[in-house]
């Protein structure tokens, strides 16, 4: 290999300049062009004049050290085939190699030289006069390719191009002369999405060229984003200029400092980062989580100062096997194997600061004994095999298969001179380039068909960068893609190196997660992953986080305090052992010895004047009445079984219609008592024959009435309740028929009402053992707490209702105990001089006087 750059300038200093390396002498030549350097006037001619004419003094500023692998894989591939045997025997390839970097002042300055072969430009002329150009390398951008290739159309050369696949230069129409070895990416959008949902990752930034390609993937990737609910935080537009030195636009970075985005999507063409150096002062603060697809690895490999910037980020690259011999030959370089070549001794020297003997600079320091590539800085990897030195490889031998078929016919057309000394035109190559298939050494097939690897394969690589300046991309995963439908990525998470600013693995959201237990409310106005978290309603759940909406329980179960999953209710209902139930039941009980005790009081005096004045047998029914009504509030209390809930209704209807409808009976006896005058008289014989005593079993019979078509229509069943109490079914007797329910209650009202009107037109007789207010003042009692019933009934559920129903039958018993028979109780006992006839007739001489 003879690889020697002549007129180039020695650690920056300015010589006169050229493009061309020393050539490579062979049957058949290939033109490589490959960004090594980065070229500048020199200052003196900064300040243009006029008067004079310009000289093309360069300087180098920028070394592309790690570049240099793309011109040891091109090399290594001609060696292969001059050795090969089987491929084109008994021909040689040459090559000639060129500085190629995209720049508005030097794009076509290379390609230029390579046309004219000389160090004076002369457009629209070749100076060579023996042509053995059969095709060119080229192609790190997009844009270089685009720009050179409407030059090489003219000659009808064949460009064949190792940068990254773009859309545009598969038109045929535009570039009929162009082909890429690189594939298309249409599954690299599914493979960073794939990576996006799998961090979970829904609130991103996106980067990307400003150029047609650029604006391609911004479309197809937010189509993408909007199916996977992952949502745009903003877009930056790279601007994009063909001088490196050149002033850009750095606006957006304040936009980037703020944004809660976390992780950038980076794509589009390299050129457009060239021009941002500057920001990486910036990035360096940042913490950004940075997915890229491999075009940026040649500007991570280019640019030192960048690398850092994107440490912890992921790079999706083609996947590729190994190329046997490569790393070995890789192993094997130095400057004094080659000594022509003056960029590797310039490799060498900033590597090691030493020349070893036999190069064209000589003799410089002392190299150590075990100086390779093997054991070059960090930041020069010329180990790991890039995506670009692979597709170089398999260029040049795309080219030399199509020679080879071309050579094989001319022999098979019976023209062995040709194929001796061949004169090939670079246009008779492309109907072969279009049909070339065959398998490279690492077992890959190679082709140029359009049809191509249905299947994608991508290596996911974590972007590293170590304190001492080393810097890897090491491989933490895979994605392929069949179809939109068959998808994986497999991914090593214990191997990735995150940005220094995250201890853990990063979150990139526009909103907190909402945790199980709570529900998002979009925000309006901001995209669907912008959102309120609010807790779920009393009965729901959500047991996964950001749920859209929340999940009722069913009737049996009841959410947790998190409520991010359903409990199994507790069966319940209103015991006798809880304190309420306890309470009421003890009040029931004390209740009912005191209405027997004053049973037996009012059965013991019961030939005294005030027992005997008040119709004796009416005030025993109405003692056994309440004591009835008190212990038919047990029925209540309990648990309910069928017997309980048809017995407790029943059971309170007729008991109370008893006690009120006697209570009506002693009303009218009052009346009848004091209406009596003259004897005969028809009032005076409904007195004697009891005839007020037939209202209770008339009351009695059409109240039980009322409660057999209950009983017979619709009567009270066990029912439960799974909504008053949190986290208890409560067991509860239904009524059945509401409205027989409240036909009884009505009933029971309206013997109230009138017991309370008669009551109350007998309040002004006389007074001696006169009940008549008592019993105005019991109904009024009795009237008042149960027209409280019902608001309060209705405003309750579950054991309350149950609590409320048996408090008001107490008080309403009470009532009547209370404002009837206390009075008289307070006399026997405690007075019983007035409870005598002797005591009743000096109370009537004294009102008399």
């Amino acid at each position: 290999m003879s690889t020697g750059l002549v007129h180039i300038a020695i650690l920056g200093s300015a010589l006169p300049y050229t493009e061309l390396y020393s050539p490579c002498n062979g049957d058949l030549v290939l033109g490589g062009f490959f960004p090594l350097y980065f070229l500048e006037p020199e200052s003196d001619m900064i300040q243009l004049s006029f008067l004079s004419r310009p000289m093309d003094k360069m300087a180098v500023n920028w070394w592309l050290w790690k570049n240099y692998q793309y011109v040891l894989a091109f090399c290594f591939a001609i060696q292969e085939i001059n050795k090969d045997p089987q491929l084109l025997p008994n021909l040689t390839l040459g090559f000639q190699l060129y500085n190629s970097v995209t720049s508005g002042q030097f794009t076509l300055r290379s390609t230029l030289h390579w046309l004219t072969g000389k160090h004076y430009l002369i457009p629209n002329y070749t100076c060579q006069t023996q042509g053995k150009t059969v095709a060119i390398i080229a192609g790190t951008t997009s844009a270089f390719s685009a720009e050179i290739g409407t030059m090489l159309e003219l000659y009808k050369t064949p460009q064949i191009t190792y940068g990254p696949y773009d859309p545009m230069l598969s038109e045929r129409d535009k570039f009929p002369s162009l082909y890429q070895m690189a594939t298309s990416d249409n599954s690299l959008i599914c493979g960073m999405l794939s990576l996006l949902l799998h961090f979970g990752w829904i609130w991103v930034a996106i980067f990307v060229s400003n150029d047609l390609k650029g604006e391609q993937f911004l479309q197809d990737i937010l189509a993408e984003m909007v199916k996977k609910d992952v949502c745009l935080a903003y877009a930056i537009k790279l601007p994009d200029t063909k001088k490196r030195y050149k002033k850009t636009e750095i606006s957006f970075l304040a936009e980037i400092r703020i944004s809660s985005a976390n992780v950038h999507i980076l794509y589009g063409d390299v050129r457009s980062l060239y021009t941002m150096e500057i920001l990486s002062k910036y990035y360096l603060t940042l913490g950004k989580v940075w997915i890229m697809a491999a075009k940026w690895e040649i500007v991570l490999l280019e640019t030192q100062q960048m690398l850092h910037s994107f440490h912890g980020g992921f790079s999706f690259s083609h996947y590729k096997e190994e190329i046997p011999g490569l790393k070995h030959f890789v192993r094997t370089v130095d400057p004094s194997h080659y000594p022509e070549d003056f960029f590797l001794s310039q490799l060498w020297l900033h590597a090691f600061h030493c020349i070893p003997p036999g190069s064209l600079c000589g003799t410089i320091g002392v190299c150590p004994p075990n100086a390779s590539f093997e054991f070059f800085p960090g930041h020069i990897d010329m180990l790991t095999i890039s995506d670009s030195s692979y597709f170089i490889y398999n260029a040049v031998y795309a080219v030399a298969h199509a020679l080879h078929k071309m050579l094989s016919e001319q022999i098979e057309k019976g023209s062995p001179a040709d194929a001796a000394q061949p004169r090939i035109l670079p246009w008779q190559l492309h109907p072969l380039l279009r049909e070339i298939q065959f398998t490279n050494s690492a077992g890959e097939d190679v082709s140029f068909h359009e049809t191509r690897f249905h299947m994608a394969h991508y290596d996911i690589h974590n972007i590293v960068n170590f304190p001492a300046g080393f810097r890897l991309l090491i491989k933490i995963g895979e994605f392929s893609s069949e179809s939109k439908h068959d998808q994986s990525l497999v991914l090593n998470e214990e191997m990735i190196e995150w940005p220094v600013a995250f201890m853990e693995t990063p979150q990139s959201l526009c909103s907190q997660r909402c945790g199980p237990g709570f529900r998002k409310i979009p925000q309006e106005g901001r995209p669907v992953c912008c959102y309120t978290c609010v807790v779920c309603p009393e009965r729901d759940i959500s047991n996964h986080t950001d749920a859209e909406q929340c999940i009722p329980c069913a009737d049996h179960e009841y959410p947790n305090l998190e409520r991010n999953h359903c409990l199994p209710k507790l069966v319940t209902f209103l015991g006798f052992e809880e304190f309420l139930g306890m309470a009421l039941t003890c009040m029931a009980l004390c209740f009912s010895v005191l209405t027997a005790a004053v049973l037996w009081v009012f059965v013991k005096h019961q030939d005294t004047p005030i027992v005997k004045a008040n119709n004796r047998t009416l005030s025993y029914i109405l003692l056994i009445a309440l004591l009835l009504c008190f212990l038919c509030s047990l029925l209540f209390l309990g648990r309910p079984k069928t017997a309980t809930c048809l017995l407790q209704q029943i059971a309170f209807g007729l008991v109370f219609t008893v006690a009120v409808s006697t209570v009506l009976a002693k009303t009218i006896t009052v009346i009848l008592a004091f209406k009596v005058t003259k004897p005969g008289r028809t009032i005076r014989q409904l007195l004697v024959s009891g005839a007020s005593n037939s209202v209770i079993p008339i009351c009695f019979l059409i109240q039980l009435a009322l409660c057999g078509i209950w009983l017979g229509s619709s009567p009270p069943f066990i029912d439960t309740d799974a909504h008053s109490e949190h986290g208890h079914i409560i067991l509860v007797c239904n009524k059945g028929s509401a409205t027989a329910f409240y036909c009884v209650l009505g009933y029971l009202g309206s013997l109230a009402l009138a017991s309370f009107t008669v009551a109350f037109l007998a309040r002004n007789l006389p007074d001696t053992f006169n009940e008549a207010k008592f019993l105005t003042f019991s109904m009024l009692v009795f009237c008042s707490v149960w027209v409280t019933f019902l608001p309060v009934y209705h405003s309750t559920k579950g054991k309350v209702m149950v609590a409320v129903e048996v408090f008001s039958i107490l008080a309403s018993s009470v009532g009547l105990l209370g404002c009837i028979f206390l009075p008289k109780c307070y006399i026997i006992l405690l007075r019983p001089e007035r409870n005598s006839l002797k005591g009743l007739k000096k109370r009537v001489s004294s009102k008399g006087s």
